[in-house]
């Protein structure tokens, strides 16, 4: 079946795999959107569960994003031509003094796996960017990531950036990294924590109503 196909090609990190059976599916009568419902996402979704188990690791899950990636080369522009919606938009980026951004790209990966466009603001960006990015894209939810202590600090600013501008009631906000925890999260005021990027996108889609 082709769908089975998709999912374990996307499993297993085989981008080459995965257009050639995208584009049999296609051939076959199948609909972009269910073989993005019914074999990507899920796949990525087990991607997300196994690095979290200890079965897979980074490495692992970049070439899993990269063989979502090559799946969604084909899907986008027709799921675009049938209206099909994404179930959320991210705003995404690395805070203001720190430049390191593997983790933040592989949350986008996974994003983007499981269903969400992704505005990705790159490292070091300030308060004033992640307000205007959220003027400009209306996203759903933010993602902040900090892999420095002494960065942890432009968080709580950035927080207090969209509530001055007036936005932060239209945004959820995930905070992750390798110095965040769940009471740094709890005490600054975000609405969610991620621990890794494969509980990032469960967690987004958590916040969204879709878990």
């Amino acid at each position: 079946m082709d769908l089975d196909t998709i999912y374990d090609a996307v499993l297993d990190g085989d981008a080459k795999g995965a257009t050639a059976a995208v584009e049999a599916a296609l051939a076959a009568g199948e609909s972009p959107s269910a073989i993005l419902n019914d074999a990507c996402i899920p796949a990525m979704a087990e991607v997300g569960a196994l690095f979290e188990e200890g079965e897979k690791f980074v490495p692992e899950m970049l070439i899993s994003a990269r063989a979502m990636a090559a799946a969604m080369t084909i899907l986008r522009p027709l799921l675009v031509a049938a209206g099909v919606k994404n179930v959320g938009k991210v705003v995404l980026g690395t805070v203001h003094g720190d430049l390191h951004d593997i983790g933040k790209n592989l949350v986008g990966m996974m994003l983007e796996g499981a269903g969400f466009e992704v505005i990705d603001l790159g490292t070091d960006v300030p308060p004033q960017k992640f307000v205007d990015a959220v003027k400009q894209h209306q996203p759903d939810i933010v993602g902040m990531s900090a892999l420095l202590t002494t960065t942890t600090k432009s968080m709580p600013a950035t927080l207090n950036a969209l509530a001055e501008a007036g936005v932060r009631d239209q945004v959820k906000v995930i905070i992750g990294g390798a110095p965040i925890t769940d009471d740094f999260a709890k005490k600054i005021g975000a609405d969610g924590f991620a621990a890794d990027a494969g509980s990032a996108a469960r967690e987004a889609r958590a916040l969204m109503g879709l878990a």
